[in-house]
């Protein structure tokens, strides 16, 4: 299956399921972040949105990587939250979600993906690490697009493919910090070039897209792609002109 499974990382500390961190302390990650690279060329109500989501997959990213305690008591307390919101970050997730006819599934997967986190320790194959980017990245491109109305089965698949992109580059950048955690998601395989690869999807995406869908998605496609090129040892092209590059669909 090319993953290896053994005990639960950060096992539990105690009896309690830990405390949630405040949406302030969540969405202060996004100003170090990829997700919202592009949100000042956006609206308030697209950036309210995507901030949203931002902020709902930071938390259970803290739930699965960071908090003591019982980590999957606290995902099966997010996922009851989907229903019954109570949590500052949820409570803003349900208003996106309204608003926008959202689907829960995807939100379902992001959690399962932090539950993962909590039994796979090592990917040994990059087709291994790319079905948990289904979980883990591809989600948060799916609800974007549904942010913007402009959610199809055909941008769906390419956004997915993007979506694994970043988070491979992702790892690849966080490697120690992964290590520390006890997890190897950059295995004996071409990681950097199968990121490469996957981006090849983003001009298509971008390019069938308008308006300020169009910006954001090719601001997420800029910032992998620079992010790729420093790990390849490339120097990065300025940002506003990987940008202006990727709004043209190229």
């Amino acid at each position: 299956m090319g993953v290896t499974v053994g005990p639960s990382v950060g096992a539990a500390a105690g009896p309690s399921a830990g405390v949630l961190p405040p949406r302030e302390a969540i969405l202060a990650r996004a100003r170090t972040e990829n997700f919202p690279v592009a949100l000042w060329a956006l609206g308030p109500r697209a950036r309210r949105h995507l901030l949203s989501i931002y902020g709902f997959a930071r938390l259970v990213d803290e739930i699965g990587d960071e908090l003591e305690g019982d980590r999957p008591a606290l995902l099966d307390r997010i996922e009851r939250e989907l229903d019954q919101p109570a949590h500052p970050v949820m409570v803003a997730l349900a208003a996106t979600v309204g608003e926008c006819a959202l689907p829960r599934e995807p939100l379902l997967r992001l959690i399962e993906a932090n539950r993962r986190d909590q039994r796979v320790h090592r990917y040994e194959t990059l087709e291994s690490l790319l079905d948990y980017c289904r979980l883990s990245a591809a989600p948060v491109g799916e609800l974007v697009l549904g942010v913007f109305g402009v959610r199809t089965p055909e941008r769906v698949a390419q956004s997915d493919r993007v979506c694994a992109a970043l988070q491979v580059i992702e790892h690849l950048q966080d490697r120690d910090e992964d290590l520390a955690r006890g997890r190897v998601y950059i295995g004996p395989f071409d990681a950097v070039g199968g990121a490469r690869e996957l981006l090849r999807d983003g001009p298509r995406l971008v390019s069938g897209l308008r308006g300020r869908a169009r910006l954001a998605v090719a601001g997420f496609l800029a910032g992998g792609r620079r992010a790729l090129d420093e790990l390849e040892g490339r120097p990065p092209r300025p940002f506003a002109r990987a940008y202006l590059r990727a709004v043209l669909g190229r």
